[in-house]
């Protein structure tokens, strides 16, 4: 296969590792304190930002919600345009350079809206929030503008940073090579889960005792941190150029067989010579499935459409089988793909129980420590640690004795069982809440939204627990999948689906707050997701959700009837051994394969 520039320049930068000092073990501190710093730092302020726009902005707590559910779906959105602009235009040094510099500015205006008094809508102690002055247009645009700021920065950090790294310790020459890059990638991983756990106790812990100037103040610096660190190692980084990117692949193949709809399609048993392929691909005919597509690759006049070389003369005009076949193992997976959104909304329901907490006893044990109501998003965290660590090691051995596969329970039953539990993770909730409002009530605590209620906060622990669970289920499962169906170039469209799963999951979250909100407060009545907990029903509309995800489990059924088998027989035969793929991009799919986690992906 004849190498275009983009192979050469790799191979170019193959041996930079050969004659130069850059890369190498000298670069991961300023790697890995990057990546670490700054997940504490944009991670840490998620947990308890309900209750900062709840008492200093006055914002309703279904509003609040419905912000965050805002700002999750940008932040989950940005990583695509950042991976798309990484691999077309700009090279990962500098989307990441750009991200930290991005996040750090973000993260100081939000804390200027803490140290500002002008920055909010002055106090109102004692009043309920109806009654309180509601902020000013240019208050709101300043705190909408860090929001805005710290998900464009976490759109060029989160796509780029783990590629980055290893991009640094590549050495195709060192039989060692590979034992490297796994170390890499299994300190890579601790430190984002140490970083998190970190950021859900430790800096919440500092916001509810200090307040919020230190509260936001640390996670600034800590911002600070990151980027003067990866700006420190720039001198010692390979800085690897843009090459194209898949995203910029699948539009050619819409542009081309748009171009060429005049074509007629030939008879299923046609000549491979009608169709274009690079020369030693084994995909050398497009698969009879969505069939349009495939005057794409189809030759209409070999004089107009191919050079003296045998290459397309306007890859917008013209593309190969295998582009097409890649987009088309796109579009298969989107239904699948789409019974991920209401597991995504349960997933995201950070805002609520903060709120639930704020009012139960959090001690662990009678006048002990108490657990700040933020922290209690650990428990869905070591739930779903526990379950990516014992999963390959325990759990997969035992279950291949009963079900006589090397894997244990299969891709789409993983998945499957994973919105099963979400079900019973809402379910839960609702029944918990549904006890706290009775005891409160009970108390004669119903108009005193913020009294204590005579309830452990241990009690909201199952229902973190089970949201953990089906996340390491359905999440990982989901990733895992998309690898399975995708060629190992695709590695990166398998994480951006998820992503955007989650970005379309916090969307449709939104939405169901909003319209929960405005029909049950029609005619004066207490909406369900009132201000006042105790006098709403935040029961109900956690049943809400229960019923929507039963609704999903069935419809996930549908879908995976639909798809069909996805034995071996029945796959695609990509071109990866025939070395048409750039090793280190496999190296990564490999990795990303075995151990996906969406700790790293979606926080």
């Amino acid at each position: 296969m004849e190498k275009n520039p983009c192979d050469q320049m790799k191979h170019g930068e193959e041996e930079k590792h050969l004659t130069t000092k850059l890369g190498g073990l000298k670069t991961m501190p300023f790697v890995i304190s990057t990546e670490t710093f700054e997940k504490v730092a944009s991670f840490g302020l998620h947990a308890n930002m309900i209750l900062y726009l709840i008492n200093e902005y006055h914002m309703s707590n279904a509003k609040g919600a419905n912000v965050l559910f805002l700002w999750s779906a940008i932040s989950n959105f940005m990583p695509i345009l950042g991976a798309f602009l990484s691999d077309s235009f700009l090279g990962r040094f500098r989307v990441i350079a750009l991200g930290t510099f991005v996040s750090l500015l973000g993260m100081s205006l939000l804390w200027l809206t803490a140290a500002l008094p002008q920055a909010r809508p002055p106090q109102c102690n004692g009043l309920a929030t109806e009654s309180c002055a509601s902020p000013k247009a240019a208050q709101l645009a300043l705190l909408f503008s860090s929001f805005a700021l710290m998900s464009i920065g976490a759109g060029g950090i989160r796509p780029c940073a783990l590629a980055f790294g290893a991009d640094q310790l590549y050495n195709p020459s060192n039989p060692e090579n590979k034992r490297v890059l796994q170390s890499f990638f299994n300190w890579y991983y601790a430190s984002v889960g140490l970083s998190l756990m970190v950021s859900v106790t430790v800096i919440v812990y500092i916001q509810d005792a200090a307040g919020w100037v230190i509260g936001y103040g640390v996670p600034a610096g800590l911002m600070f941190l990151s980027t003067v660190m990866f700006l420190l190692g720039s001198p010692l980084y390979i800085k690897l150029m843009p090459d194209k990117s898949l995203f910029t692949s699948f539009a050619q193949v819409m542009v081309a067989a748009w171009h060429n709809k005049h074509l007629a399609l030939p008879a299923m048993e046609s000549d491979p010579g009608i169709w274009y392929y690079h020369k030693g691909s084994k995909l050398i005919a497009p698969t009879q499935k969505l069939r349009f597509l495939n005057k794409a690759c189809m030759i209409g006049n070999p004089e107009k459409d191919i050079d003296m070389d045998g290459k397309a003369i306007n890859p917008w005009n013209l593309c190969t089988v295998k582009q097409v076949e890649e987009l088309k193992a796109l579009i298969k997976v989107l239904p699948i793909w789409s019974s991920g959104i209401m597991i995504a909304v349960s997933i995201s329901q950070h805002s609520f129980p903060v709120l639930q907490a704020r009012v139960m006893d959090r001690h662990l044990i009678p006048g002990g420590l108490q657990i700040p109501a933020g922290s209690f998003g650990v428990f869905a965290m070591i739930t779903l640690t526990i379950w990516v660590a014992t999963y390959d090691q325990i759990i997969v051995p035992l279950l291949s004795k009963f079900t006589k596969r090397s894997r244990g329970f299969s891709l789409k039953e993983r998945m499957g069982m994973g919105l099963a539990i979400s079900c019973v993770a809402t379910a839960v909730a609702a029944m918990v809440e549904s006890k706290r409002r009775a005891t409160a009530i009970r108390q004669g605590l119903g108009d005193k939204p913020h009294g204590m209620v005579h309830m452990s906060g241990m009690w909201l622990v199952p229902q973190y627990s089970l949201i953990g669970l089906a996340e390491g289920l359905n999440a990982i499962g989901q990733i895992e999948f998309y690898y399975s169906q995708f060629p190992k170039s695709m590695a990166s469209i398998g994480v951006a689906l998820f992503a955007l799963g989650m970005a379309v999951g916090n969307l449709v979250g939104s939405l169901i707050v909003g319209a929960v909100d405005k029909l049950t407060s029609k005619g004066g009545k207490q909406s369900w997701v009132s201000n006042n907990l105790n006098m709403g029903h935040y029961d109900y509309y956690y049943w809400i959700l229960t019923i929507l995800s039963v609704i999903n489990v069935f419809f996930y059924l549908i879908c995976c009837w639909a798809f069909g088998s996805s034995d071996n027989k029945n796959k695609i035969v990509w071109d990866e051994e025939e070395g048409t793929e750039d090793e280190l991009e496999l190296e990564l799919g490999d990795h990303a394969k075995g151990v996906a986690s969406p700790i790293v992906f979606t926080h």
